[in-house]
């Protein structure tokens, strides 16, 4: 019987895995702080270094440049928001009010200054708007266009086509309105969150019978 070729991997190699995978969260996490604060023009690369401690070539083994290093903050504030999103889905019960529970999730989080930053106002244009929609189709848009063909086309009597532009409405609202609620923070108007919860059902029952 032959033998297995291949070469297991040594005490040294793991731990020198494990520090390149604290490097490169160290780097994600201190430039999406400074890309949230500062914005992506902003922020040197020498600002990044200093954060981390880490070396340029710590910076460049990891990403190609600061636009490969921004795409990595990208990701994981996508990944937080489609956290938000089921987590706020998963609390209701019919998939319209799943629907409408997860875009608010998204609305409140996007609305934020970090996340708005990163996401709507730097992210079109640093990635260019093809990349960056490819991003958003990968993480809160796929949740939407999924939760849509549950609704809209139990049997399938929709054509994918059809489900993507009706997901593609509601997204834009939902992004348009996260920088509508980002220009009425709540200290100033309290009441603003329940006329965006309010406008969000009427837009979402535009689209949907079900709402």
């Amino acid at each position: 019987m032959a033998k297995n070729n291949l070469v297991p991997e040594t005490p040294i190699a793991n731990r020198r895995l494990a520090q390149g995978a604290q490097s490169r969260a160290r780097l994600i996490a201190a430039a999406r702080a400074l890309f949230e604060k500062n914005g992506y023009a902003n922020t040197s690369t020498e600002a990044l270094l200093l954060a981390t401690g880490l070396t340029r070539g710590a910076l460049y083994h990891h990403f190609r440049d600061k636009k490969d290093l921004f795409v990595a903050v990208c990701e994981a504030v996508h990944s937080d928001l489609s956290a938000a999103i089921e987590q706020a889905a998963n609390t209701q019960e019919t998939p319209a009010e799943q629907l409408l529970a997860g875009a608010m999730a998204w609305v409140d989080a996007i609305s934020q200054a970090g996340p708005r930053q990163v996401l709507l106002t730097d992210g079109p244009s640093v990635l260019g708007a093809e990349t960056w929609v490819v991003l958003d189709e990968r993480h809160g848009y796929q949740q939407l266009r999924a939760v849509l063909g549950e609704i809209l086309s139990p049997r399938g009597e929709m054509s994918a086509l059809e489900i993507d532009a009706c997901a593609s409405a509601i997204n834009g609202a939902i992004n348009e309105l996260a920088q509508w609620l980002a220009r009425h923070p709540t200290e100033a108007y309290p009441d603003a969150r329940g006329a965006a919860m309010a406008a969000l059902r009427r837009v979402c029952g535009n689209v949907l019978a079900a709402i």
